[in-house]
């Protein structure tokens, strides 16, 4: 759906096309709006309604939108660019309204005042090679020229990759999967971003254009695959977008030199964690992240609407090289014998006081046990993938996870992506892609693929060598990686001796120098180089660092003593939800803290493609790797803190899911032919609609008056949440780590059609429709906000949670948390004097979910011999926490596992009163 101020944009630009006046526009537009919802119209909020002048518009919109002389030129301009893009596709798609004439300042060498900072060849980073990344700075040495110069070289990369975008066409098509934003949308995006976050630090006290800085906020995680959504509204013009950002250089510009908290007159500061100007170094980091992401969608874009731009870092002097058409291992590309690793512990984890910039998931400790193992000398090869390629294993199956297949088939994919078909079909010559340019293909060089495709490749291989069991093929894990990099960039002396960490001193013209710890980043080339371009490390491997991201068999994870940054309190916790793997080393284009430095921890989803290669493992025991599982079926009502496994599948989530539509929804099954969640005589029927019974119990103990709040901690798919509104409280938070349940719960809230399958027998199930219970109408909907969050951290979410709350619900939660202390810790200050927590659990605790250690209850004191029960410890720890019991009660369960086979679950239920 279009925002408000999409529509109103969308009417302006048809307006001006076909003659219509302002006062007509303001008209239409205010029509357009008043069916959005209160969604669409909150993306506009700060901004004027648009009455009948020109002056409510965001500055710049209507001058830019009328540059041409007259409306027959406007006209006839729009026309123009759309009917070309039209012809290049044979067909019109919505996009294509954004495309309004603008070509001709696009296409070519940019001029000079396209670069709205520093001109590349004048800026710090700028040599004859190019403008490449500077060294991190040292943040317990900042001067207003550092931060000058950081911000200058990062700012001016970014507009120096948009200028090899050929005409406006590249800035408003999606992309070819539809998964990201148009790049209209990345061109703003870092400008904003610094707007935004160091409002939110309290350097800036106001915006520069409330609007831009709504709609260039959020960028997207691509969570499926097959999710084509693709955002269809009418974007500003690159023009206009272009005098966005000179106006964001001037203010931040002008905060760099006049703002006190960098007062350098005594001089360097410190900047810290907590210091206002982390959000300025937050900035450029961010400009980082984005310079790399938004190249890969470069390099997917169709070759004719890129351009190398004159100032680009050179390519790798190996990139000029011819190539065969079929290549043979040990003449185009090296052989890769495994490298034997001896095992040993490692610590993760950045020390805060580290001088250089960090992000929120760095931060914290974990000891790893890292048995022997082995790894291929060399990242995977294009040259190596190509015999896979070759062999068939792009045609089969076997070699794939079922998730990785069904992507797999979804995209037709029928070798790398960034491979370019050199020949008849079925010949399997390929060129290879680059960010601007095509160019024969590199065998040498890393090949570039997504986990799916590094899997499937590691299980052909393991057929190919008869390796089965822990023995076959892998992919390498976090802990694993830090025992393969040269001891030049060892975490542990870093964390001794900052320098170490060669990011720090270390720009683009001589991370990739002779020596130990040289590797292809920081921009030192503008492409990949052959996997033995460089020495190898103290281990025997070569690109441990740059070059390419290596994927990993672990989950993004957050390290123990985690927090969230204030300014920017959603970077990763979103993404700790089992579905993202980490990659590890950076790449040619990696820059600072993303993917330079040796604490950089990264991650994306396995069907998504980045400059990003693999090497194989092997070893005689489980891969030291964490895995996240919020999905787990586990005889619990809810499941919002992960369970950590060594191994296992995390894609099979749908059967969870669609068991937990049957907790939370059992009107489900009510209606005519459909599957009743319990179908036999004498059924337990008494444990049926467990949520609403706990949110209706709550209810009765909470008293009510005007503005009760609840929250539901562990929410699942929002059953209790709904029936907590329906039962007379004001406003409703739901809140679970699963990104899937909450996703699904928000889809409840807005009405749409939620299917999930009740399973019957094998591999057989009924399909039928999530229903709300009769009594939870649309007030009740309306009065609750869903969201996903860690019921561990709740103490850092209180600001953002809105205070603190009449009635608290945790069913089911207790005892699968890593952290349960934390979590009472949080009920002293979310509920207010007088309030209620009702706390129901089975106390289940199991090693796989909780540290035995911090278990409540359930095992013998090992001085005393005395059983410690669970329930006894919690009493005590309510009390000291200003709690008194006022309530007790059993209550039962029942979960479906199919039509003969359930759960049944005794859960006790305590009710808490806030003294």
């Amino acid at each position: 759906m279009r925002t408000t101020q999409a529509l109103k944009r969308s009417v302006v630009l048809r307006s001006l096309v076909h003659g219509r006046s302002l006062q007509t526009f303001a008209r239409c537009a205010s029509s357009a709006s008043s069916g959005t919802s209160s969604r669409s119209k909150s993306t506009s909020a700060g901004l004027q309604d648009v009455g009948s002048t020109a002056a409510s518009w965001p500055p710049g919109l209507l001058p830019s939108i009328a540059r041409p002389a007259d409306q027959a030129s406007a006209e006839a301009s729009a026309a123009m660019a759309s009917a070309a893009a039209t012809a290049r596709l044979g067909h019109y798609e919505e996009w294509m309204q954004n495309l309004r004439g603008e070509d001709a300042w696009l296409h070519g060498e940019r001029a000079p005042d396209w670069f709205t900072g520093k001109q590349p060849e004048l800026c710090p980073g700028a040599s004859s090679e190019g403008l490449r990344s500077l060294p991190m700075p040292n943040l317990h040495r900042v001067t207003r020229q550092t931060a000058q110069d950081y911000f200058d070289n990062s700012w001016t990369i970014i507009e120096n990759l948009f200028a090899g975008l050929k005409g406006e066409e590249p800035f408003y098509r999606p992309p070819v999967h539809g998964l990201r934003h148009p790049q209209i949308f990345y061109y703003g995006h870092d400008a904003c971003l610094y707007v935004n976050k160091l409002r939110v630090a309290g350097v800036l006290d106001g915006p520069v254009n409330a609007y831009f800085e709504s709609i260039f906020e959020v960028g997207v995680d691509e969570m499926l695959w097959d999710d084509m959504h693709k955002n269809d509204m009418v974007w500003p013009t690159v023009d206009e977008v272009h005098a966005y950002r000179k106006e964001v250089y001037k203010v931040m510009c002008n905060v760099i030199a006049t703002h006190p908290a960098l007062d350098d007159s005594d001089g360097p500061i410190t900047v810290t964690w907590d210091h206002p100007m982390w959000s300025l170094f937050m900035g450029t980091e961010h400009q980082k992240i984005h310079l790399e992401t938004s190249s890969v969608l470069f390099r997917e874009m169709p070759i004719g609407i890129v351009q190398l731009p004159p100032g680009w870092p050179k390519a790798h002097p190996s990139a000029s090289r011819p190539s065969a058409s079929h290549p043979k291992e040990g003449i185009d590309f090296p052989q890769n014998e495994l490298v034997a690793v001896a095992g040993r512990s490692v610590e993760l984890g950045k020390p805060r006081d580290h001088p250089s910039y960090g992000w929120d998931n760095e931060y914290g400790h974990r000891a790893v046990e890292v048995p022997d193992f082995k790894a291929s000398k060399h990242l995977i090869t294009n040259g190596e993938f190509w015999q896979f390629v070759s062999s068939g294993g792009y045609r089969t199956e076997r070699y794939w996870s079922e998730d990785g297949w069904a992507w797999r088939r979804f995209r037709n994919m029928k070798w790398p992506f960034f491979w370019v078909p050199d020949g008849p079909q079925g010949s399997m010559q390929f060129r290879l892609r680059t960010i601007f340019e095509e160019k024969d293909m590199q065998w040498d060089w890393p090949v570039d693929v997504n986990y799916h495709e590094a899997r499937a490749y590691c299980a052909w291989k393991s057929e190919q060598d008869d390796l089965k069991g822990t023995a076959a093929y892998r992919v390498i894990t976090e802990a694993e990686h830090h025992l393969i990099r040269d001891a030049s960039a060892d975490m542990a002396a870093a964390r001794r001796e900052p320098m170490k960490d060669r990011a720090l001193w270390a720009g683009g013209d001589t991370f990739a120098a002779p020596g130990p710890g040289a590797a292809n980043t920081n921009l030192a080339y503008s492409t990949q180089s052959p996997v033995n371009a460089l020495p190898p490390s103290s281990s025997g491997h070569h690109d441990a660092m740059g070059n390419a991201w290596e994927w990993t068999e672990d989950h993004f994870n957050s390290l123990d003593g985690f927090k969230v940054h204030y300014v920017y309190d959603d970077f990763s916790t979103p993404c700790f939800d089992g579905k993202h793997h980490m990659i590890m080393g950076g790449s040619f284009i990696s820059c600072g803290d993303n993917g330079a430095s040796i604490f950089c921890r990264y991650h994306f989803r396995p069907h998504f493609l980045q400059h990003s290669s693999f090497r194989l493992v092997t070893s005689n025991t489980a891969a030291p790797a964490k895995h996240l599982q919020p999905l787990v079926v586990d005889a619990q009502a809810s499941t919002p803190s992960p369970k950590e496994a060594s191994d296992g599948d995390v894609y099979e989530t749908q059967a969870l899911l669609d068991q937990y539509l049957g907790l939370h929804f059992p009107a489900s099954s009510e209606g005519a032919g459909s599957t009743p969640i319990i179908s036999h005589v004498g059924a337990p029927e008494h444990a049926l609609r467990f949520p609403q019974r706990m949110a209706r119990l709550l209810a009765s103990l909470v008293p009510s008056g005007a503005g009760s709040r609840a929250l539901d901690v562990g929410c699942a798919v929002g059953g209790s949440s709904f029936e907590l509104a329906a039962s007379g409280f004001d406003e409703v938070v739901g809140i679970d780590f699963s990104h899937a349940f909450v996703q699904t719960a928000q889809q409840m809230q807005r009405g749409e059609e939620v299917r999930f399958r009740v399973p019957l027998e094998g591999d057989l199930n009924e399909e039928i429709v999530a229903r709300h219970e009769v009594h939870v109408d649309a007030a009740a909907k309306q009065r609750i906000s869903f969201r996903q969050g860690d019921a561990c951290r709740l103490l850092d979410e209180v600001e953002s949670l809105g205070g603190a709350f009449d009635g608290v619900l945790l069913a089911n939660l207790l005892c699968r948390l890593p952290e349960p202390l934390a979590c009472l810790d949080a009920l002293a200050v979310l509920v207010r004097t007088g309030g209620t927590v009702l706390m129901v659990t089975p106390f289940s605790w199991l090693e796989q979910f909780t540290h035995r250690s911090k278990w409540l209850g359930g095992f013998t004191d090992p001085v005393t011999g005395t059983k410690l029960r669970s329930k006894d410890a919690l009493l005590r720890e309510m009390e000291a926490r200003g709690f008194a019991k006022v309530h007790e009660e059993q209550v039962p369960l029942i979960i479906r596992e199919h039509e003969r086979k359930y759960q049944y679950i005794v859960s006790e239920a305590t009710a808490w009163r806030r003294l």
